[in-house]
């Protein structure tokens, strides 16, 4: 084999790992749902390509550029027989690794089988190594605007097991969503929650693990397809993850998990350069600077100063004074139809005197937990006492 050239080398541009906490992977939620026909070391190599890939300007040729040496790193390979070890993963890749997607159409179900990486070219005097991706893979990694997901290398590459890497994708799929909503609204707020808690089935669950006739009593499948992984993922990973199981008689039917992001400042750093991320977050400043400037102008602010429950500092808080205006002024609101200004009062009165020390820490939490649970109340005894809702200003306690 002749060298490259070296402008075409420049061209290239092999692919430099040091930063891996920068580098994302991104995929169509059919490629993380589907079943991976593979092992941990294919699985992960192919992670590790596509984080090579810019969505916004496809790779000619479905072809990305790695460096051999920091391909070792990535895998934490140092030993004397790692260019054996990467022949026969590469070997194991190509003959062994592939996707079974399946994917809801109109009429019924569409199958696929793929497999990803049909060509790796690489020498024993070369850093470079060459992976040229199947055309029946790319429309799941390029150009996608909807039903994607994106979650940090770093993570990846700490995960040395099948079901740890499948079980993380899976969970930063509907972890992605839960943000995605949270950011950018239009989801009622226990369908956003439910990304945060998601269920899946134990049949969906084998299926995507390919599990299905393996590990048939469920106390070796946990040990090995859940506890195990969920623990490994909760040590190495930016996730915290519980779960429990959901039984149908005697069968476990289904699992939830439930997801914690743990707070750590690189958190979002693989996502600082990605468009729709900082459009997303933009908006949300945008619309946070909105709110906030409407809330510093309500006379619901104005009797929060004077009951004490807000003080002038919390005031320049944008965030809080955007969560008062969209999720606590409009109780009042209600609460004003009902009763009058004197009964929004009333209330701040009575949770002034009843305000734990701890509230203090998230003040529009403990406000709108406050009128949330007052305001059934109200409700309720204007339905016992129908006169009471036809007088308005005169307040009401709070029994």
């Amino acid at each position: 084999m002749t060298s490259i050239p070296k402008n075409e080398q420049n061209q290239k541009q092999v692919q430099i790992l040091n930063e891996l906490s920068k580098r994302k992977v991104v995929e169509h939620n059919s490629l993380i749902t589907s079943i991976a026909k593979m092992d941990k070391t294919p699985l992960k190599m192919f992670e590790l390509a596509v984080s090579c890939i810019d969505t916004e300007e496809p790779p000619k040729d479905h072809t990305v550029y790695l460096s051999k040496a920091e391909l070792f790193a990535f895998f934490k390979v140092d030993d004397s027989n790692k260019h054996t070890r990467f022949k026969q993963a590469v070997e194991n890749m190509q003959k062994q690794a592939f996707f079974k997607i399946k994917e809801k159409k109109e009429h019924g179900f569409e199958f696929e089988n793929i497999v990803p990486i049909p060509y790796v070219k690489w020498t024993d005097y070369h850093d470079e190594v060459t992976i040229r991706f199947s055309p029946e893979i790319m429309p799941y990694l390029i150009n996608l605007k909807q039903n994607f997901t994106q979650h940090a290398l770093s993570d990846l590459a700490e995960l040395n097991s099948k079901y740890s890497i499948i079980l993380y994708r899976w969970l930063s799929m509907n972890y992605n969503q839960y943000e995605h909503y949270s950011y950018k609204g239009g989801r009622r707020e226990e369908q956003v929650e439910a990304y945060r808690n998601p269920s899946i089935s134990m049949r969906e669950l084998r299926e995507m693990t390919d599990t299905v006739n393996e590990y048939k009593l469920f106390t070796n499948f946990s040990k090995k397809v859940l506890d195990k992984p969920l623990e490994e993922i909760n040590d190495r990973t930016s996730f915290n993850i519980a779960y429990e199981k959901v039984k149908k008689g005697k069968s476990i039917d289904s699992i939830v998990f439930h997801i914690t992001k743990k707070r750590r400042a690189d958190d979002n750093s693989y996502k600082l350069e990605d468009k729709t991320y900082k459009e997303a977050k933009a908006e949300k400043e945008l619309s946070n600077q909105t709110l906030a400037g409407k809330a510093l102008e309500s006379r619901y602010t104005r009797l929060l100063l004077e009951n004490f429950l807000l003080s002038p500092y919390e005031m320049t808080d944008t965030s809080l004074m955007a969560g008062l205006q969209k999720n606590v002024y409009p109780k009042y609101d209600e609460l004003k139809t009902l009763r009058g200004l004197e009964g929004v009062k009333k209330h701040l009165s009575y949770v002034r005197e009843k305000q734990e020390p701890y509230s203090k820490g998230n003040v529009a939490k403990y406000l709108k937990k406050a009128v949330d649970q007052y305001l059934p109340t109200v409700k309720l005894q204007d339905l016992d006492q129908p006169e009471r809702a036809s007088v308005r200003g005169k307040g009401a306690s709070h029994e």
